[in-house]
Parts: C-alpha cells; sequence; structure tokens
C-alpha cells in the first residue's frame, strides 16, 4: 500500500497510541485501567506503517509534496 501519513500525523498517532495502551494496562497512575484504551492499537498500527485506511477512503494524503 501506498503510504498516506506524514511524519507529523505518524508522531501524534504514536504517541496517543502509546498513551492510550498504557492506559488499558493501567501504567498512568491515579487513573483507572479501561479495557477501552486498547483502541490504541488503531493509531499505533497506523503510525508505525505509515498507512490509515480511512485516509485511503476518502482521498486524503498528510505526506506532503514529493519532489
Amino acid at each position: 500500500m501506498k503510504t498516506n501519513v506524514g511524519m507529523i500525523d505518524r508522531i501524534l498517532r504514536i504517541v496517543v497510541g502509546l498513551g492510550l495502551i498504557a492506559l488499558a494496562l493501567g501504567l498512568l497512575p491515579g487513573i483507572a485501567p479501561s479495557p477501552f484504551g486498547w483502541i490504541g492499537v488503531v493509531p499505533l498500527l497506523t503510525g508505525l506503517f505509515a498507512v490509515c485506511p480511512a485516509y485511503s477512503i476518502f482521498g486524503l494524503n498528510t505526506c506532503g509534496r514529493r519532489a
């Protein structure tokens, strides 16, 4: 698949994904573990692979221009 997630978008997805997974595992102090945190796997994987299926469906691309 062709990449459609830019660098800033990738970094944000990875950070948010890791944060949500930490929530699911109960690693955040003062916050109870939540099974909904496992949804963080989705942004983590889309950030790591730089491909977002939703972006493909809607024709979005945050990679910027290529020379």
